[in-house]
């Protein structure tokens, strides 16, 4: 008989583009950058369905009203579909799925196309769920997001992940679908309280530890001020996070995931238990703290690490403000929380480590008992 199989090659690639705008007052009406967004996506008026975080609705309840008057100033680029949507703020949006459904409803209601936009205003909770929301109706509606939290703007708001939560397990569902545009307007920054403020130290503090020394050094030189979150040194700790983040996933050859080493989640294998322990009482910047510390303590237990650059990294995260002996460490798992994380990572057990400050590692074995005692250190 005649052999039958077949096999046919397909390769392409695919541009990814799409700015990261820092801003003031993005609703002010002489502020032009949401309006310039809209024409560079075509000259006809765009149809916008807006998200918005209900912990910024009760921030700035004249929010919608000052939407609603920038869309009729620009009533060439942009059209409200409808007032505002409200989403519950915090990981209950990203964990009750009726708010995803609720995006999916409105975008079926109004007749939302995928030449369309949604906005998503809010913290890093409530730009995932509506992420998720957007990249899977219709296949993918155009994104943009507005990060309003410190953690959110530096962080996890200015790249491609979406996802939300399922059967208590943290971005258990979710795409790798890039925004067209993310705004960070630092107005919104003004209201945070200081857990939140404090939060997005975190991650830059992970992203220093592991690309970049010299950012690391002006975080520990101005440790004093980012306690007090003095607004210079915030911004510009900010703006260079974002920078070192969108680094990454355009030179670091895995935007997408698709192997098993992960740096971005440097102290994350232990921090997203730590939230769900702790019922999401600890902030994901808090717990990534705690993480940080973890890592970094078996880094140096493991003989990969100095005592002194040790040290220098937890004093540091102390001195921000961190608690980093929080009493749900007493109820982490470490072979319950590494299973997981290799579950959820996929391929083999991959955690980034410390061999410098601004050099991560990665190792595709952990010594439990030498991770206990770290954790042991933590809690004294």
């Amino acid at each position: 008989m005649r052999n039958l199989t077949h096999r046919l090659e397909q390769e392409f690639e695919l541009a990814i583009h799409y700015p990261v705008i820092f801003t003031r007052e993005v609703f002010a009406l002489h502020n032009t950058v949401l309006r310039d967004l809209f024409q560079e996506a075509g000259k006809q008026c765009h149809r916008v369905l807006v998200v918005i975080d209900s912990g910024v609705f009760d921030a700035y309840p004249g929010l919608p009203h000052d939407i609603a008057s920038y869309a009729r100033h620009y009533p060439d680029v942009m059209e409200l579909v409808d007032r505002p949507f409200i989403v519950r703020g915090g990981e209950v949006c990203k964990t009750d799925p009726q708010e995803v459904d609720a995006i999916w409803a409105l975008v079926e209601r109004h007749r939302i196309c995928r030449h369309s936009f949604v906005i998503a205003i809010g913290g890093g909770s409530v730009l995932d769920a509506a992420g998720y929301a957007v990249a899977t109706v219709h296949r993918g509606i155009r994104l943009i997001r507005m990060p309003t939290t410190v953690l959110s703007q530096c962080d996890g708001g200015v790249g491609v992940k979406n996802g939300i939560n399922y059967h208590g397990r943290k971005n258990f569902i979710g795409t790798f679908t890039p925004p067209s545009a993310v705004i960070n307007d630092s107005n919104f920054l003004s209201t945070l309280d200081a857990r939140d403020l404090r939060s997005g130290i975190a991650e830059a503090i992970k992203v220093a530890l592991i690309r970049d020394s010299v950012f690391f050094d002006y975080l520990e030189s101005h440790g004093r001020e980012l306690a007090e979150f003095n607004d210079d040194v915030m911004r510009e700790m900010i703006g260079h996070c974002a920078r070192l983040h969108l680094d990454h996933i355009r030179e670091g050859g895995d935007p997408y995931e698709y192997g098993s080493a992960r740096p971005l989640d440097f102290g994350h294998w232990s921090a997203h238990k730590l939230e769900e322990l702790s019922d999401h009482a600890l902030r994901h910047g808090e717990a990534v703290a705690i993480g940080i510390a973890i890592d970094t303590i078996y880094s140096f237990h493991a003989g990969m690490l100095p005592k002194a650059d040790m040290e220098r990294v937890v004093t540091l995260l102390q001195q921000v403000g961190f608690d980093l002996n929080d009493a749900t460490l007493d109820l982490l798992d470490v072979q319950l929380s590494l299973s997981e994380f290799q579950e959820h990572l996929g391929g083999v057990l991959t955690i980034t480590l410390l061999s410098a400050i601004g050099q991560g590692t990665d190792v595709h074995e952990i010594d439990e008992s030498l991770m206990q005692r770290s954790i042991q250190q933590l809690m004294r």
